[in-house]
């Protein structure tokens, strides 16, 4: 029997980028102790408070159907914080709750792309993204955002890429941005909504890590002149809230887009359990105190790593302004990301993430996801520290 190209050809017929994740699993299943520094999972999983309320709107019978679109009182919930947090005015009628940041991904681009069109998105980049945009029949185009440039996309790139794809419709956006905890600028977020203007693209903007900004302030590009109207905010509960497996998230934009999304919804989801959106109600309600003690042991750990790294050159930190990561320049060993990666695994039992499952950006880098007790954390940095500094040596070394 055969399967259809669109299902058999996710992944672009090469790797999903999760090799050394599933290596890393299967060590630990055969009794390997590995410290896992790969998934940004938080350690500490969701609070007390939010796990009595999904107990409790449960037991008051919210576990039917519910409005395909979203509960009225979440989308209240997060239109106010986006209008506060954003300052562009935000009704209900402009979100639409979805299973998690990735079903808002999937939602917005099919609602924007038509199948051959082409997306653009940038790389380095979480590793769905290109898979997503091939499940509506869209060509994905990856756009370099270079280690020389602290990984700041460079506006003419992408109206370079734009140009030449001819038919693109739309540009993703991730910041704070995963895999390389770079915060983009306001110059350069400005660049891209003035190439998104001029080509006439819909930007999509990734902000699932707006709570997690260790320098400076997270800008929204909806907030800036004319993009309220070609802009689809990505949001979710995951990050900010410890509520990975509740699977709820959002998508802002325009009413018309929502309204479209929203038929989606009706055909695709049918809508989100009623307890748990309730209990995201509730977790918001629980103010920006709460989502800074969420936070707060991610930006402890960054501190942690940055400083543990200072003094030497093998293992070089690229500066994590946002996010639970730092992504690390290995290129002084002489290895592919992907190459010191196995051999931190084998040698050390240490699991971090290659570059290379990110896009060809972020080549001979590893990301370090900082979802473990300090302690943990910097034993393993040690080791990571360690064997660059062996391997560089070794490579340095003059042929004989």
């Amino acid at each position: 029997m055969r399967y259809s190209k669109t299902i058999t050809g996710l992944t672009g017929g090469g790797s999903d980028g999760w090799d050394i994740y599933r290596k890393a699993r299967r060590m630990q299943r055969d009794g390997t102790e590995v410290t896992m520094l790969t998934i940004g999972e938080h350690d500490i999983r969701t609070d007390a408070q939010i796990l009595d309320a999904l107990h409790r709107f449960a037991h008051a019978g919210h576990t039917g159907y519910t409005t395909f679109d979203g509960e009225p009182e979440l989308k209240d919930r997060i239109a106010t914080r986006l209008s506060e947090r954003t300052g562009v005015p935000t009704t209900p009628a402009n979100v639409l709750i979805v299973p998690g940041g990735q079903g808002g991904l999937f939602a917005a681009h099919h609602a924007i792309c038509d199948p051959g069109d082409t997306a653009l998105y940038i790389d380095p980049y979480y590793t769905t993204y290109p898979g997503t945009i091939r499940t509506v029949g869209a060509i994905p185009r990856a756009i370099e955002a270079r280690p020389r440039h602290g990984f700041q996309p460079q506006p003419e790139d992408i109206a370079r890429a734009a140009d030449e794809a001819g038919n693109a419709r739309s540009l993703l956006v991730n910041t704070p941005n995963n895999p390389t905890g770079v915060v983009y600028t306001r110059k350069t977020l400005e660049g891209i909504a003035e190439i998104c203007t001029d080509k006439g693209l819909w930007l999509l903007s990734d902000e699932v890590y707006d709570t997690q900004v260790w320098n400076g302030d997270h800008l929204s590009p909806r907030a800036l002149p004319g993009m309220a109207e070609r802009t689809l905010v990505i949001g979710s509960m995951s990050k900010s809230h410890a509520m990975t497996g509740s699977r709820v998230g959002w998508v802002v934009g325009p009413e018309e887009a929502i309204a479209h999304m929203a038929n989606l919804a009706t055909h695709t989801t049918y809508g989100i359990s009623g307890y748990i959106q309730h209990a995201a109600a509730f977790a918001l309600d629980l103010g920006p105190a709460f989502e800074e003690q969420i936070a707060e042991p991610f930006r402890r750990r960054r501190d942690l790593v940055m400083a543990q790294m200072e003094g030497q050159n093998a293992a070089r930190p690229i500066p994590a302004d946002g996010a639970m990561y730092v992504m690390v320049d290995i290129r002084s060993t002489g290895l592919s990301g992907e190459a010191f990666a196995d051999r931190l695994l084998d040698r050390h039992h240490v699991a971090v993430m290659p570059g290379e499952s990110f896009g060809q950006a972020a080549a001979g880098h590893v990301r370090v996801a900082l979802t473990v007790a300090d302690d943990l954390l910097v034993a393993a940095v040690a080791r990571l520290v360690e064997l660059a500094a062996e391997l560089a040596a070794q490579h340095a070394e003059p042929a004989q």
